[in-house]
Parts: C-alpha cells; sequence; structure tokens
C-alpha cells in the first residue's frame, strides 16, 4: 500500500518510524524522546493522543495510526522494512490505540444476549438494526459522482475481501464451524478461479467506473469512518482473542449483504453501467443469499456449542460491525445531503 499522508501526531510519528529500518530505539519509551527518528517520542505521543480523543472511532489520526500498523500483516507498505511487523515496540503501540478502540467500542455497544439460539440472536440483531439506509439511496438518488465515492471508500475492504476471515482458519478446530467456514471462503476466493475472486470482481467494477484499481491507493482521501470499519475486521483477526467476535462480523456481513448488494446493482444499471460494472454485486446477491444461513447456523451455531463461553464475543463482533457500518453510511449520506463530498478534502491530506 501506498505510504498516506499524516492525520495527527501518532500517524505523523509512525510514518517517519517505518521509512527507517526498525533499530534499537524503543518508540513505547518516553526516554527516546531525543532520537532523531522518533522526534518527540511516540510512545508519549500515543499516550496524549489516546487520552486526549473525544471519539476514537472517529479520531482520524488513531485510525489512520491503526491502518498503518495493520497493513503490515497484508501486502506491506512501500518501502517500509517487513521487520516492522512484529517489532516489539511498534506492537506497543498499537497495542495503546488498540485497547482506546476496545473500550470506546465496549461502550458504545449495547449488550444483546437474550440466551436464544445464536442464529436467532443474530437475525435479531440485523432485523433490530436501524441504521441508515444507505443501499437504498444509492439505488435511487445517488449521482455518478457520489456513486463512485462510495467504491473509493469501499475499496479500503473489498480489494482484501475474506483476507481478513482467513487469519481465524487455523484457530478453529477440525470441524462443522471450520468446514462451514472455508465452504463460505471457496465462494469469495473465486471457488478456484483467478478472475471471480470477489476482490478481482471488485476490481473489475472500479475500472469500469474509471477508478484507479490498485491496492490502497484511495486510503488517503476516506474518512475515519471507513477505515474504523475495516481496522474492526483486522482488530478480531489478528488476535485469537477474538476469534469469535470475527465469525460474528462476518456473519452479519453475510446476513446483510443480499439486499444491499442488489440495490447497489439497480443503482449502476439507472446510472447507465452495465456487466462490467455490475458483476460484483450481482455476484453477491446469488453467494450472500446461500451464506446467510450458512454463517448463523452452521457456522456461528456450530463454534458456539464448541466453545460456548466465546457466545458473547461472537454477538459483540456482530453488533460492533453493524454500529460502525451505520456511522459509515451516516458519514457518506449526511455528507450528499449537505451537498458536499464524502472525501477528505485533499487540502486536508497535504496539511494533517
Amino acid at each position: 500500500m501506498p505510504l498516506p499522508f499524516a492525520r495527527g501526531p501518532v500517524s505523523d510519528a509512525l510514518l517517519r518510524l517505518l521509512r527507517e529500518p526498525p533499530g534499537t530505539a524503543d518508540p513505547a519509551d518516553p526516554a527516546d524522546r531525543d532520537d532523531p527518528v522518533l522526534g518527540a517520542g511516540l510512545g508519549a505521543i500515543t499516550v496524549a493522543a489516546v487520552r486526549g480523543s473525544a471519539d476514537p472511532l472517529s479520531d482520524e489520526d488513531l485510525q489512520l495510526s491503526l491502518q498503518l500498523c495493520y497493513e503490515l500483516h497484508y501486502r506491506g507498505l512501500d518501502g517500509v522494512d517487513e521487520r516492522w511487523e512484529w517489532h516489539p515496540s511498534l506492537l506497543a503501540v498499537r497495542a495503546q490505540v488498540e485497547r482506546c478502540v476496545e473500550d470506546a467500542l465496549r461502550a458504545s455497544v449495547r449488550p444483546v444476549d437474550r440466551q436464544e439460539d445464536v442464529d436467532l440472536e443474530l437475525a435479531r440483531l440485523v432485523d433490530e438494526d436501524d441504521g441508515p439506509a444507505l443501499s437504498a439511496y444509492l439505488m435511487r438518488h445517488a449521482s455518478l459522482e457520489q456513486f463512485v465515492e462510495f467504491v473509493q471508500h469501499r475499496s479500503v475492504y473489498q480489494l482484501k475481501e475474506a483476507d481478513p476471515h482467513a487469519f481465524v482458519v487455523p484457530r478453529l478446530p477440525p470441524g462443522p464451524a471450520k468446514a462451514a467456514l472455508l465452504e463460505v471462503q471457496w465462494d469469495e476466493f473465486g471457488g478456484g478461479r483467478a478472475e471471480r475472486m470477489h476482490a478481482a470482481l471488485f476490481a473489475q467494477t472500479m475500472r469500469a467506473l474509471g477508478l484507479d484499481d490498485r491496492y490502497g491507493t484511495w486510503v488517503d482521501l476516506v474518512p475515519a469512518a471507513t477505515l474504523a470499519t475495516v481496522n474492526l475486521m483486522s482488530l478480531f483477526a489478528l488476535h485469537r482473542r477474538w476469534r469469535g467476535a470475527l465469525l460474528g462480523h462476518l456473519a452479519v456481513l453475510e446476513m446483510t449483504s443480499t439486499t444491499p448488494n442488489r440495490r447497489y446493482a439497480t443503482g449502476l444499471r439507472r446510472l447507465g453501467f452495465g456487466r462490467q460494472a455490475t458483476a460484483f454485486y450481482d455476484e453477491h446477491v446469488l453467494a450472500d443469499a446461500v451464506h446467510e444461513q450458512i454463517v448463523a447456523v452452521d457456522l456461528c451455531g456450530s463454534f458456539v456449542r464448541a466453545e460456548p463461553q466465546l457466545r458473547g464475543d461472537v454477538l459483540f463482533g456482530a453488533a460492533a460491525t453493524l454500529l460502525l457500518e451505520a456511522r459509515f453510511g451516516a458519514t457518506l449520506l449526511d455528507a450528499w445531503r449537505c451537498g458536499r463530498s464524502s472525501l477528505r478534502p485533499r487540502a486536508a491530506r497535504l496539511t494533517a
């Protein structure tokens, strides 16, 4: 991924650090404040920024910082030494930001467990979700510019679609839950056909809309509300203790996918686009209608029967996903209804 512009003191210090090879200085130690690479001490900066953040879930600096740290576990960052991925100092800083975000999520997600079968609980969560109808707006009202913006936002996730959930595969024992997960992943990765991988189909949509489809190209322009939806997946994916939450995340994505994707495809056709642009969304209408039952009953149901102590994590992951998706949708719709772009101004990028 290309290195983005900083959005505050933490991401600025991280970017300066990542441009250098891993050394002996510890960015989590305020004693390093005079190091020429670390400047004022990344650890001290992080603590101050975390404590001073009014809303970590929409904090541009903290969400970009997490994106940078997490991307080291995916395809890496341009020009960044790959040894940073597991550098203890960087992990210590990441843990501080993660703790702040986790606390904010726990404070924002209300308890949801009514002790029904977990598939029924998941269905109830979805039914009771009152998030903004972003897909309905895109189907009926969005201009071409607005639809293009939506695709730019989603590219941060869709170009790595299914990758975060693959982290949980070795964390499940052989059995029904693992088999159900791999059944879903098989479809996500195109059933063995590279051109049918969902990430490849999304790149095709981007090209049809005249967008650069290179991985990470649009990170600089998307706000924290977008980054937060992607960082949530990585937070769950990279920690074994959150394996239940990651399955809840996947479940709610699949269970809320069919209708929105049908609407997205209809919106693109309304704007004059054909199969090249809609194939990604058409594929999800078909695939996710099947996946909905697999993830709720076979995946999450089997998982909770095997590890009942993680039932609450499954539901927390689902509820946190719905929360951040609602905030994402509101961010876009609020901007469009005010007649402005939902993307970050280029001037803001250059001065952040």
